[in-house]
């Protein structure tokens, strides 16, 4: 038995839990998100006790795996409607830097033209300084497909370690190619 899938997710204050068919939708403070689950797991709402119930029906492999993965992603929309999520980046390297403006994140990182990025409807994305990028949101999967996005744009390399990194990521620095010559 899945020991994530077995736990309830607990209801907090001011959130409400309402299912339609296989759609679990989970409304809160800071907006609502919505969720169709697989029919190999049932989903099960308890008001007394104010908690989310995910019960598998098989013991096949993939009824295994989605025990625990659709009781995560409640936990996670939960989570998402009451504190949000939010991913940090910082731009190292000379001249690099990033701006807001319309809603269009721009990019200046070492290409001959600015990289200029739509911000998806329900992110919020801003620039505290030039080399900091601050992404938030109520869904955890766009804020993290978001957030990978920006940092593909310029990967961190191993030489200097130029680019766009998640804050705190610690980099595998590699010794000069002349070193050895």
């Amino acid at each position: 038995m899945s020991r994530i899938g077995k736990k309830p997710v607990a209801i907090p204050d001011g959130v409400k839990v309402t299912l339609e068919g296989r759609c679990v939708k989970v409304e809160g403070p800071l907006g609502k998100l919505q969720f169709e689950h697989r029919p190999e797991v049932t989903v099960t709402v308890d008001e007394q006790n104010r908690q989310v119930c995910v019960t598998r029906h098989g013991n096949d492999r993939l009824s295994r795996a989605l025990h625990g993965t659709t009781r995560a992603l409640i936990q996670n929309m939960v989570i998402g409607v009451t504190k949000g999520y939010e991913k940090r980046l910082e731009i190292v390297g000379s001249g690099y830097l990033a701006a807001i403006r319309n809603n269009i994140l721009e990019l200046r990182v070492g290409y001959a033209n600015e990289v200029h990025m739509q911000v998806p409807p329900g992110l919020e994305v801003t620039v505290p300084d030039q080399t900091h990028i601050v992404i938030k949101g109520i869904d955890k999967q766009q804020v993290g497909q978001f957030a990978a996005k920006v940092r593909a744009v310029r990967k961190p390399e191993p030489y200097k370690g130029k680019g766009i990194r998640y804050e705190g990521e610690h980099i595998r620095r590699k010794v000069s190619r002349r070193a050895g010559k």
